[in-house]
């Protein structure tokens, strides 16, 4: 096995002035033309980090914020976030900046997925990305979550049609055939389409498709379609040189100011061309509005699906909308909006946001030191109107049973008397359960309610920590109650690193809020040592435990 080495340096960067050869009828930059420069770069990055030839594997959802003009210049910065053995994952940002004014804007962010793509018969296995500073430390860690979301996708997808078949909302009245927007398109794959080995660039056939499907979504808006977002482009095979590429895009689906149109890629050689036998390489999903002369958005008419097959299509169009919004819901939450929802279509983004909430604040710069004991740190970190607090605790126990410990809330009661009460509401899966819980009442006030989600993770590598996250969630079938104040965890959690094989240190983190805030109040102002105590009691737990399941590995063992 080949081992690739790293090649040292940071982001890879492009520059363009667009011009109006890279403009549509706007004098805006053609989306397609963004899409190529953005997979060339970031394919540079997976090269250089790889040092062999890269080949596009996927590009997340991709959202279009900020339309680019003609005379402004275009920044496309590409990393390297992570490697995956063979795969890695590349960050991408997407400026524009007026000359004129100095103002830059973000015109897109994505995340695309390489393959190394081996010399010969050798198999490649990729260095570790080294990690230079705190924003690449998250970029990491959050990779990973980015990848189980993508892993999952599909069995999100499927659950949210099963629920989506069961709706019967196709409009009759002013309805428009889906066959009136089919489109179908062939291109000849030729040198300049393609890298040094022949294969087709990813960021062409992106722009190949973006273009069909315009014009597909121009069918029913009778007007120019602007691309506002992109479902994941998949590349399920290469094409060459020479090969011969089918477009065909239909409309999914319309939803008041916005469509979706399915794009399918089909590739044929010389041979398979006469044959008519066609190898699927790439599909997308890709969503148009329309705006008229003034900029305001036009309203799409009904589609009506006529076939088994467009049916489906129409209901995969409402499920990857409601996957849409509740990713788009969930990375640009705010702090102060109330717990998310507990849905189908929202759990990995909310799961997703769980464990990236965490590894923000525990990245955070500025903490500060409150108090010390023999074995427990307590710090603070101040941020406008937010406190947070870590409590850092040296354990002497293996860092995989504390963390077993740890996860398991149920056992929290044990050493933490703000814990009254803590059942399981629902145990999604291994990694992801949904807890009930309540603490006693302060004096003069009712006793609190919590519902929360509780997400785990194993490191990936031997630096990364144990992550236990925490936040509130909102479950339709746990309404509040009036015997109870209902009350929110924005952000808490533990991280547990491992110092020796019978040691790790645990650090405890909550991002204060007023359902939590009466408990911790008195400690920080000085009047109480209730956060030292609970600190003692939960590494008095955690030892006391700890040795109970040594022993009994021991005895396994022998």
């Amino acid at each position: 096995m080949e081992r690739c080495v790293a090649a040292a340096g940071g982001d890879v960067g492009m520059c363009q002035t667009i011009f109006p050869a890279h403009a549509n009828h706007r004098g805006e930059l053609s989306a397609g033309q963004l899409l190529k420069w953005m997979d060339a770069t970031a394919c540079l990055a997976a090269e250089k980090h790889a040092g062999v030839s890269c080949v596009t594997a996927s590009m997340d959802d991709i959202q279009f914020e900020e339309a680019a003009r003609v005379g402004q210049v275009i920044t496309i910065k590409a990393k390297v976030n992570r490697a995956f053995n063979t795969s890695m994952e590349v960050g991408i940002k997407v400026t524009v900046q007026d000359i004129f004014t100095n103002v830059e804007k973000i015109v897109s962010v994505a995340y695309a997925t390489y393959v190394a793509k081996p010399v010969g018969a050798k198999k490649i296995e990729l260095e570790p990305v080294q990690l230079l500073s705190t924003e690449d430390h998250l970029e990491h860690t959050l990779a990973a979550e980015r990848r189980r979301i993508r892993l999952g996708y599909e069995q999100v997808f499927q659950n949210l049609m099963q629920e989506s078949n069961k709706e019967d909302t196709f409009k009759e009245e002013d309805a428009v055939s889906t066959d009136l927007t089919h489109v179908q398109s062939i291109e000849l794959v030729q040198p300049p389409h393609a890298n040094h080995h022949g294969n087709t660039f990813g960021g062409q056939i992106m722009a190949w498709m973006e273009t069909v499907a315009s014009i597909s979504a121009s069918r029913l808006c009778r007007s120019y379609p602007i691309l506002k977002w992109v479902n994941m482009f998949k590349f399920w095979g290469p094409s060459i040189v020479g090969d011969r590429l089918v477009f065909n895009a239909i409309v999914n689906n319309t939803f008041q100011n916005s469509v979706e149109v399915g794009v399918r890629v089909e590739a044929y050689n010389c041979e398979e061309w006469i044959k008519d036998q066609a190898r699927h390489i790439n599909s997308a999903f890709l969503i148009f509005n329309a705006v008229n002369d003034k900029g305001e958005l036009l309203t799409f008419p009904g589609i009506k699906p006529t076939t088994k097959d467009s049916v489906r299509r129409y209901h995969g169009a409402i499920a990857r909308r409601r996957i849409r919004l509740a990713r788009k819901c969930m990375l640009s939450a705010k702090e102060d909006k109330p717990s998310d929802p507990w849905e189908r279509s929202n759990q990995a983004y909310v799961s997703y946001s769980n464990v990236a909430a965490l590894t923000h604040l525990a990245a955070k710069q500025g903490w500060e030191i409150t108090s010390m004991l023999e074995h427990i740190k307590i710090w603070t970190h101040e941020e406008g109107d937010v406190l947070s607090l870590k409590v850092e605790m040296q354990v002497k126990i293996p860092s995989h049973l504390a963390f077993s410990l740890l996860s398991d809330f149920t056992c929290r009661r044990q050493w933490d008397k703000h814990f009254l009460t803590c059942e399981v509401l629902q145990a999604v899966n291994e990694d992801e359960k949904i807890y009930y819980v309540t603490s006693p009442p302060m004096s003069g006030h009712k006793p609190r309610d919590f519902v929360i989600l509780v997400s785990q993770r194993q490191p990936c590598e031997p630096s990364e920590p144990y992550v236990v996250a925490v936040k509130s969630v909102t479950l339709t079938s746990k309404p509040p109650s009036p015997e109870y104040c209902r009350s929110e965890i924005l952000c808490a959690g533990f991280q547990i690193y491992s110092d020796s094989d019978s040691s790790c240190t645990v650090c405890y983190f909550n991002q204060m809020t007023s359902g939590v805030m009466p408990y911790l109040a008195a400690n920080l102002t000085g009047s109480s040592n209730s956060i030292e105590d609970a600190a003692l009691e939960c590494i008095k737990f955690l030892e006391q435990k700890g040795s109970k399941g040594s022993d009994l590995c021991e005895k396994r063992l022998s």
